[in-house]
C-alpha cells in the first residue's frame, strides 16, 4: 500500500464550490481500482489550502490506472476551475 498527498491550493473564494466539486469527485476516485481510501481536509492557517490523502494498492494504480482514465477527465474537470495553481502530489512507502 503507498499513499498518495497532493496539496491543492484552491482560488480565493472557491471553497464552498469546491467541497461542493469534491462531494461529485470522491465517488470518481473511490471508484477506481487499487484505491483503498480517499479523504480531503481543509487547511486551518490557510483556508484555501486543502490536503488530499489517498491509500492506492500501489503506484500504478494511481499514475496508470486511474490518472490515464476517464474518470481522471472527470475529476480534473469538476475541480480543476477552482485551482489556484497547480496541485502539489506525491507518494509514500507505507508506514515505518
Amino acid at each position: 500500500m503507498i499513499l498518495e498527498r497532493a496539496i491543492f491550493p484552491i482560488k480565493p473564494g472557491h471553497a464552498e464550490q469546491f467541497e461542493a466539486a469534491y462531494a461529485q469527485a470522491r465517488k470518481l476516485i473511490e471508484a477506481a481500482k487499487g484505491c483503498r481510501k480517499a479523504e480531503m481536509r481543509r487547511g486551518i492557517e490557510n483556508p484555501d489550502s486543502y490536503i488530499l490523502l489517498v491509500q492506492w494498492d500501489e503506484v500504478d494504480s494511481h499514475m496508470k490506472g486511474f490518472r490515464d482514465s476517464e474518470a481522471f477527465t472527470q475529476w480534473r474537470a469538476l475541480l480543476g476551475p477552482h485551482f489556484a495553481s497547480p496541485p502539489a502530489m506525491e507518494h509514500y512507502l507505507e508506514p515505518l
